[in-house]
């Protein structure tokens, strides 16, 4: 089996309509933690734009870019490890 390498993209049909057209729409799960990228996206330009995060540790955060793109950053895989899911 022949499996690529790089990142994966999922693309979902979402019920609600977009009032501005947003040229694509990224969830990022990062290596690291997710508030660790948070914070260094944020370091790096993005806004805060709406924040998913449950005091569980389940959730999103919001960003968007420069340009106004918003993107998702969700659960990193070791976040999701330490709350067993």
């Amino acid at each position: 089996m022949l499996l690529a390498e790089g990142p994966v993209l999922y693309f979902n049909q979402v019920p609600e309509s977009k009032k501005i057209k947003n040229r694509i729409h990224l969830c990022l799960r990062p290596e690291t933690l997710r508030e660790q990228e948070v914070e260094r996206l944020l370091g790096l330009g993005a806004t805060f734009v709406t924040d998913h995060r449950n005091p569980d540790g389940s959730g999103w955060a919001v960003l968007a870019d420069p340009e106004g793109n918003e993107f998702c950053v969700l659960r990193s895989e070791s976040d999701r490890a330490g709350m067993g899911s």
